[in-house]
């Protein structure tokens, strides 16, 4: 039987703030890069122009800490788009119903593109939004090209804010997540022989997954710096430690001296500098005891430290940097059982019948149903669908009022300007605590802004009434949506995605213990990227089936060992192809292994109880069998 989340508690979870730092800096910044165009436009003697490149100063909206190799990538995409998204709404002003499919598109595409990339960002809200208030404009087709080009030129101002940093620390975001591998190493080595062994060890993994993915994102294969290349090496040794400890201290008995986790928040400490020479003299904390096995840590340990003073000559020998083209990373999003994909159609089907409903009954300035099912619909999951629609109810309901209250007064010129920066500034502030009350600021924000182009002077009560009418029929729209075609869809996806995960996973086990040639470069080798494909496109699954209404805590709760060692099959398989040498396992012993792999595909697909098989011993691979047994141990036990 299925367990349905009760109101109360969705309420009080959408109503949350959490406890996350401000971030100032940024706000500041947002609020510059929205405010000051229109100041400069005002200059000129145009708020109009200068409005329209204030939408491209919503541009730095997408700014977070990635390497400054991607990000200049991601802004410079979100220029172009923000650019044809302001010339499409100006020439298709005149026909509602066009534009209505178009930003059905718009919406689907951003979608698809940012869950496709795993890009983190508002996704295809804030395209939607500025293609709806360019329809919302004055009709005026022949200035298609102008206000595009003022678009432009204000996204490229964000682009400049947002790429001054690297004057400064040019690889500050790969500092930080190779800092943070190491501390959560030492975590986890700290608890070791505890009860919190377990949990540290999924927190480890999946921080030094995300370090490789933040590199490989950072790489620029024409200009590779020293500090670049001290820090791949860096995380490489991460990545060998920790399978060194996984291989031989995890459940056992006892602790591990606090001396190795000591020395690995020594060197986090040093990485988060620019004084990497201070290593040559800094001593590691040396336990007084030690096993065999405690003295090959703290040698892998050491050379860890020591890999940051080697010449640049035998760093370039130790880089090899490969990264998926995004051709692949696309064609593996189109699979019929991505969920991005899935969601992507969902997402861009009932934003277009949001518009054309908003249009059919001839709702003054209607782009905001569309804009309100859209921000409804931007929630990963259904339980974060509900928690957007309580919070945009409310920050929408006191944000229309606030809105209201201020254009009663007939704001202009400068004082639009500093409101404009005023409201963003608070809105990036708050956005980290919680979605409603960034929605309390950020719809006053948008209204001010579509509303000060137009020529319309309305009382408060009617601008109030009418714009939450659009707000609650765009919001019900969006939770129709989600409950319709949303609710199941993830869940029953996942015996398939789990039994395609494991026989992927066992075609990459035949590549690396066959003795077939491993290419350290992503194309090359098809089975690793169908692997990952799976295991990314099956994380997304269970994390979207989790977040179902009615969910069935039963069938998730069964599943969650399952994800979670298939994921850590990933790792290990996919650190192992890394290696300089692997065994060749004869005929009989890898036909075994195959066999298992088939084994437990079938039992997941069919739902049937897996009959548990011996599995074959590889020496120095004990964590790979031991991840084996879990899986098959948890697919024993019947749904």
């Amino acid at each position: 039987m299925g367990n349905t989340i009760n109101g109360p508690s969705i309420f009080k979870q959408a109503l949350t703030v959490n406890k996350k730092p401000f971030p100032w800096l940024k706000a500041f910044l947002a609020g510059l890069a929205a405010g000051l165009p229109i100041a400069v436009g005002l200059l000129f003697g145009s708020l109009e122009y200068g409005l329209l490149a204030g939408l491209g100063g919503f541009t730095y909206l997408y700014v977070f800490p990635i390497p400054y190799v991607q990000l200049a990538k991601k802004l410079a995409w979100c220029i172009l788009a923000i650019t044809l998204c302001v010339f499409l709404g100006t020439i298709l002003a005149p026909y509602p119903i066009i534009s209505a499919i178009v930003m059905g598109l718009i919406g689907a595409t951003g979608l698809f593109i940012f869950g496709a990339f795993r890009l983190i960002g508002p996704s295809a809200i804030f395209f939607v939004l500025i293609f709806a208030m360019t329809t919302g404009m004055p009709i005026a087709p022949d200035e298609a090209f102008t206000r595009a080009g003022l678009a432009f030129l204000g996204g490229l101002f964000s682009w400049i804010i947002a790429m001054s940093g690297w004057f400064f620390n040019p690889h500050g975001p790969e500092r930080r997540i190779v800092k943070r591998s190491y501390i959560q190493l030492a975590n986890f080595l700290d608890a070791i022989g505890t009860q919190k062994e377990n949990d540290a060890q999924h927190t480890v993994m999946a921080t030094l997954k995300e370090a490789s993915q933040t590199l490989a994102s950072g790489y620029i294969p024409w200009e590779r710096t020293n500090v670049f290349n001290h820090l791949f090496v860096l995380n490489n040794y991460a990545n060998k430690i920790f399978l060194f400890a996984v291989e031989h201290f995890t459940d056992k008995d006892g602790k591990l001296p606090t001396e190795f986790g000591q020395s690995l928040r020594n060197i986090a400490n040093i990485v988060d500098s620019n004084k990497f020479e201070e290593i040559e003299t800094m001593m590691l904390p040396h336990p007084d005891h030690m096993t065999e096995h405690m003295a090959q840590l703290f040698l892998e340990i050491n050379e860890a430290k020591n890999s940051l003073t080697i010449s640049k000559t035998k760093l370039l020998e130790q880089t090899e940097i490969s990264k998926p083209s995004a051709k692949r990373v696309l064609l593996g999003a189109f699979d019929k059982n991505s969920i991005i994909f899935i969601n992507s159609l969902r997402f861009g089907f009932f934003t277009m019948l949001a518009a054309i409903i908003a249009y059919e009954f001839d709702l003054n300035r209607s782009f905001w149903v569309p804009l309100s099912c859209v921000a409804v619909m931007s929630g990963a999951t259904v339980v974060a669908t509900l928690h957007r629609g309580i919070q945009r109810s409310f920050g929408t309901i006191f944000g229309i009022i606030i809105a209201s209250f201020i254009l009663a007064f007939h704001p202009t010129g400068y004082v639009i300007a500093f409101l404009v920066f005023l409201l963003t500034f608070i809105t990036e502030l708050f956005i980290v605590k919680n979605y409603g009350l960034a929605a309390l600021f950020f719809t006053p924000n948008a209204l001010i802004m579509a509303e000060a182009g137009s020529n319309g002077h309305y009382a408060f009560t009617y601008f109030a009434t009418a714009r939450l009418i659009d707000v609650v029929i765009g919001i019900a729209i969006g939770l129709i949506g989600v409950w319709l075609i949303g609710r199941k869809s993830a869940s029953s996806r996942l015996p398939h995605l789990i039994a395609k995960t494991i026989r992927s996973q066992g075609q990459v086990f035949y590549a690396l213990f066959s003795g077939k040639e491993i290419y350290q470069i992503y194309g090359k080798n098809i089975e690793f990227n169908k692997m990952e494909t799976n295991i990314g496109n099956l994380i997304t699954v269970y994390d979207t089936a989790a977040g179902e209404i009615p969910k069935d805590k039963r069938a998730i709760e069964y599943y969650w060992p399952i994800v979670y060692s298939l994921e850590e099959l990933g790792f290990l398989l996919d650190k192992y192809s890394k290696l300089n040498s692997r065994p060749t396992l004869d005929d009989q012993t890898m036909a075994r292994y195959l066999l298992i792999f088939e084994s437990l595909a079938n039992a997941s697909e069919r739902k049937e109880h897996v009959i548990g098989k011996d599995i074959p011993e590889i020496k120095g691979y004990q964590s790979l069998l031991d991840t084996m047994e879990n899986l098959q141990n948890s697919l024993m036990s019947k749904l």
